[in-house]
């Protein structure tokens, strides 16, 4: 069941200026290529040696959501499947149009849970085994009903 929405973020949190989401990669190089070539994410910085660490720091579309890939040296405690990067369109059109650079590579698309299957969307699995979806709706807005 969905929550009414409210019209702003709770007063505690308002004043959040960005959100960013990240996981850590085993295929590093792989997955920057995966997510910036073939999905077609900017990347909006890359950190070599920072803290310990290297990085890429993609947007969503700008800088107010973004989305870091961290280099790791064992492959994540995640299990394959188990992290989604959603990525909602307002129709098939132009989630078509976003798919193109993935129809045109070795790009397959993989299994996906029975609720994406019923909404027409797309999954395909990155170089470390994690779902990126790309559905044809916009979650809250044009959702369709099963």
């Amino acid at each position: 069941m969905r929550e009414p929405e409210s019209p702003a973020w709770p007063e505690h949190l308002s004043g959040i200026g960005a959100v960013r989401f990240g996981r850590r990669s085993h295929r590093f190089e792989e997955s920057v290529g995966f997510y910036r070539d073939l999905v077609g994410l900017r990347i909006q910085e890359t950190f070599w040696s920072s803290f310990g660490a290297d990085g890429v720091i993609f947007g969503l579309p700008g800088s107010s959501l973004t989305f870091e890939l961290v280099r790791a040296d064992e492959p994540p405690f995640a299990r394959e499947g188990q992290l989604q990067l959603v990525l909602y369109f307002p129709n098939q059109e132009l989630m078509d149009a976003a798919r193109a650079r993935l129809a045109r590579s070795s790009a397959q698309p993989a299994p996906s849970h029975p609720y994406w299957e019923a909404r027409a969307a797309v999954t395909y699995l990155d170089p470390d085994g994690q779902e990126v979806v790309f559905a044809p709706f916009v979650y809250g807005v044009n959702e369709p009903q099963p």
